[in-house]
């Protein structure tokens, strides 16, 4: 992806969300719009659209932050992070290399005994499109049922 000047970016992303992926800062904890989220869906970047996570992936792990024990493979990107008197390592979009959050080997409870801790701003919520049309489909079966049922 083309490096994008500031004044653009700043006009496409809120504040927050501009501080945390461009500035690489965090949200508050248990601030998050999507730390909740239990929809069937898919999480993208922010920033730029790439698909990250999926909510199949996401388990609570009562940090206040979305926790994720996978991302999709090749969206994301791993960076050492030595800020803040700690040696983290960053999770950053490998798209347009936005600040997402951190991963951590601290999630025993998981399939992977990975925990990626992810800021909500970093993130948009994508309902699975299929569970739609499933939904639409059944209705249209239902209301076909019925009028072949009145026309008995």
């Amino acid at each position: 992806m083309k490096r994008v000047e500031k004044g653009v970016l700043s006009r496409k992303l809120s504040p927050r969300q501009y501080h945390v992926l461009i500035e690489r800062g965090t949200e508050r904890p248990f601030s998050g719009k999507l730390l909740y989220n239990k929809q069937k869906g898919a999480y993208a970047c922010a920033r730029c659209g790439n698909i990250i996570f999926d909510s199949s992936t996401k388990f609570d792990s009562g940090c206040g932050w979305p926790s994720f024990y996978d991302a999709r493979e090749g969206a994301v990107k791993f960076k050492k992070d030595f800020r803040n008197f700690m040696i983290r390592t960053e999770v950053v979009c490998s798209k347009c290399g936005g600040h997402l959050g951190h991963l951590f080997k601290d999630a025993p409870q998981t399939p992977t005994g990975k925990r990626y801790c992810i800021n909500s701003v970093a993130l948009n919520f994508k309902e699975n499109s299929r569970k739609k049309t499933k939904e639409a489909k059944s209705g249209k079966e239902k209301t076909k049922k019925k009028v072949r049922n009145k026309n008995k």
